[in-house]
């Protein structure tokens, strides 16, 4: 249960950002087979023609980019191929390329933890998603990067979730707020004031796995949100929803739904390496463009990272 917790060498600079190329390129294998494999194909053909296009859209689709985002790169590149005077496959692959990374490059925000101490980061997803163990992964890097960490065991419903954070907690030396009873939005609170009163900069509080289709749960995680703002009037000042990769475009009616009941600002996209569905990145940014704050690709601690956009479409499209 508690792999993620294994201590790793980290190894520094460009040896770190090369680490993380190659685990990008090979956690992003099964997208890559199912869209830049077959893209690869695409563009080896002769000549650009109207087959080659509907192949493509095809391709895109079944990679999970969805209807919008596919109808959008295709239009596009029509009209790139008719004012560019496009003639070959491997033209068309560097305007595909180009036209991704514009896609996806708004996406690529790092959050800003400069403006509020503590700074109040509520986690929320499905069950399932990756949370409890991103919220592990994301206090290691915060703490790497100098700041001081406290989490709030909001998962009540769960023992284990609560377990899990209160050994990661144990190993590393990062405070946990939890109760053996209770309701998430008052461990939260407490989490909150403690923070406060230990000179914490960053709190991570995780909350109970819902289905959008759970109102009441929706209505309980909204609960959370207001007693949050009544411990910081300013706060969350990030609000976080997990996603798993592998649910493809299943992921924007969560986002939508979480986004509602209690207003998303970023999303970590997890289990990338299990998937063949990593085109949902393009269908998020088309539908519902929120900021990918960090992207899994692994089990280990430094396979969260901080979402690049050139980097994700390279790795794609790299043989």
């Amino acid at each position: 249960m508690f792999g993620f917790l294994k201590k790793d060498s980290t190894p520094s600079g460009a040896d770190k950002d090369s680490s993380w190329t190659a685990r990008l390129k090979s956690g992003l294998s099964r997208t890559r087979a199912q869209w830049g494999g077959k893209l690869g194909s695409l563009f080896s053909r002769a000549r650009i023609d109207d087959d080659l296009l509907e192949d493509l859209e095809a391709t895109l689709l079944m990679a999970d980019c969805g209807v919008d985002a596919t109808t959008w790169l295709l239009d596009e590149l029509k009209q790139r191929v008719k004012q560019n005077r496009l003639q070959t496959p491997a033209e068309l692959r560097a305007a595909l390329i180009e036209l991704l990374r514009g896609l996806l490059a708004p996406l690529e925000r790092p959050i800003d933890f400069a403006a509020h101490k503590p700074f109040i980061v509520m986690i929320a997803g499905v069950n399932g998603a990756g949370k409890t163990t991103s919220i592990g992964k994301l206090a290691k890097r915060f703490q790497q990067d100098g700041k001081s960490v406290l989490l709030a065991a909001g998962d009540t419903f769960r023992a284990a979730a609560s377990e899990q954070l209160q050994e990661w907690g144990r190993r590393n030396d990062v405070p946990v707020i939890s109760q053996e009873s209770g309701d998430s939005a008052a461990v939260v609170f407490d989490a909150i004031s403690a923070a406060r009163a230990r000179n914490i900069d960053v709190v991570l509080a995780d909350t109970a796995g819902r289905l959008p289709t759970q109102l009441h749960l929706m209505e309980e995680i909204a609960k959370v949100r207001r007693v949050v703002q009544k411990a910081d009037s300013s706060g969350p000042h990030e609000v976080i929803l997990v996603l798993d990769a592998n649910i493809g475009q299943n992921a924007i009616t969560q986002v939508q739904a979480f986004d509602k009941a209690i207003g998303v600002t970023g999303l970590i996209i997890t289990k990338l390496d299990g998937t063949a569905k990593g085109g949902v990145l393009a269908a998020i940014a088309r539908q519902c463009p929120k900021p990918v704050r960090f992207i899994g690709v692994g089990e280990g601690i430094d396979d969260l990272q901080p979402f690049c956009a050139a980097d994700f479409v390279d790795a794609l499209f790299d043989q």
